[in-house]
C-alpha cells in the first residue's frame, strides 16, 4: 500500500486485525510484517496510536524494490526471454497491446 501510494506519508496503517481478516492471514504473521517495516525504517510505532508511514518511506521503498528487481528478478527474465527467442519488438508490441486493452 505504501508502494502503490494507497498509504501516504503520515497516514496510519490498518490495524493488524483488519489486515489479518481482510487477507485471511494469521495476525502473528501480520504483526511480524509490520515489525519488519519498522526495522526497515518505513513506518513508525506511536504508542497507543498505531503504526504510521514515515516521511520518505515511498521513495525509499521504490529505490529498494527497483534494486531488488534489477538485481534479482530481471536477470531471470532476460534469461527466459532469450530461451523463448523473443525480440524487443515483440515485447514492446505486447506492452503496447496491454496498455491499449487497459
Amino acid at each position: 500500500m505504501i508502494l502503490d501510494g494507497t498509504l501516504g506519508e503520515g497516514e496510519a496503517l490498518p490495524s493488524v486485525r483488519t489486515v489479518a481478516s481482510e487477507f485471511q492471514l494469521n495476525p502473528i504473521t501480520v504483526s511480524k510484517s509490520y515489525q519488519a517495516l519498522v526495522e526497515e525504517g518505513l513506518v513508525e510505532k506511536r504508542r497507543g496510536l498505531g503504526m504510521f508511514v514515515r516521511e520518505g518511506a515511498r521513495k525509499n521503498l521504490v529505490t529498494s524494490e527497483r534494486n531488488k528487481f534489477l538485481n534479482d528478478e530481471w536477470p531471470a527474465m532476460l534469461n527466459r526471454i532469450d530461451q523463448l527467442g523473443l525480440s524487443i519488438e515483440e515485447l514492446l508490441n505486447a506492452a503496447i497491446k496491454k496498455e491499449s486493452d487497459s
